[in-house]
């Protein structure tokens, strides 16, 4: 590699990770102030991952992981058709009942009181992430300490490369628990629909990063945000590895509750699960409730007879 290419690698490695962020939330800011705020943001989404997949051939973090795996068609099927539904009905779920109070007074002023509203939509949105970050955080533990909720989250950690395409690659069951933990305590003190909104751009931009393959130096944010750095080692097939950076979006909760995980030296690439998922859509949703299912989550044999 020349001097000019190394350098322009290093220059990438420092400025990619901040620049998909903060260009990604300028541009949800742009798009939630249009006409047609969903449709503008998934515009700006899309670039986000357009770049990031290229970024990904460019200065990728490990070449292995560009190979195929064949999960691709899985995993574009779980985040549109499993993550994105959920997403999209815990939307509805915050719009509609909105909606009825704003219908039914004044149970909306008893309603919508805690919030505060008048705060600069910058320090109400930060608010909501540090919020939703408790409930994701203890959702995600939970799931890797309980065998009951580690039965569907399994599904997202059986990858054996981390690319910006398999993001959303979790069980609805899964899913569903984090929105529950994340969103209701939101709802339940009055925030806002756009205080929803900047919540899941927020979410939306440090996942498709904390997963990408791009060789990123991410420095000072690890301390703060969910990074790709981070969440390799939380993808860890080494449990002591693996159980830690549970943060979704910012590494607060880690930092309080003893699960961070930041050595000096190059995060995990050897990722995945003991047991076996498996390999179709379908068989990959039922799978958890069965008890031959949940056996091959585990690596155990099935019983016989």
């Amino acid at each position: 590699m020349s001097k000019a290419a190394a350098a322009a690698r290093l220059v990438l490695a420092y400025l990619s990770w901040p620049l998909v962020f903060f260009s990604g939330l300028t541009g949800a800011y742009f798009a939630f102030a249009s006409d047609t705020p969903m449709i503008a943001f998934v515009a700006v989404y899309a670039g986000a991952v357009s770049s990031l997949f290229l970024l990904e051939r460019a200065v990728p973090y490990e070449e292995r992981w560009l190979e195929p795996d064949g999960e691709t068609a899985n995993d574009i099927a779980h985040t549109v058709l499993t993550k994105g539904l959920v997403e999209l009905a815990a939307l509805a779920g915050v719009i509609f009942p909105m909606l009825a109070a704003r219908l039914l007074q004044p149970v909306a002023a008893m309603q919508f009181s805690l919030w505060p509203s008048s705060w600069p939509m910058i320090l109400q949105a930060s608010l909501a992430v540090v919020i939703a970050e408790f409930g994701l955080y203890w959702a995600h533990r939970i799931a890797h300490e309980r065998l009951f909720f580690w039965r569907f989250h399994a599904l997202h950690h059986s990858v054996t490369r981390l690319w910006v395409i398999n993001t959303g690659r979790f069980h609805v069951m899964d899913s569903l628990f984090k929105v529950a933990l994340s969103q209701i305590p939101l709802y339940l003190l009055g925030a806002p629909l756009q205080v929803f909104w900047w919540l899941g751009a927020v979410t939306a931009f440090i996942g498709i990063l904390t997963h990408c393959n791009v060789d990123m130096r991410t420095g000072v944010f690890d301390l703060v945000f969910s990074t790709p750095r981070l969440h390799r080692w939380h993808h860890s097939k080494d449990i002591s590895e693996g159980n830690t950076n549970y943060g979704e979006n910012i590494v607060l909760f880690d930092q309080i509750f003893g699960t961070y995980f930041n050595p000096d030296r190059p995060s995990s690439t050897d990722i995945g699960i003991k047991g076996q998922i498996a390999p179709d859509f379908v068989g990959q949703l039922t799978q958890p409730f069965t008890r031959d299912g949940v056996r091959q989550i585990l690596g155990r044999q099935p019983k016989r007879g």
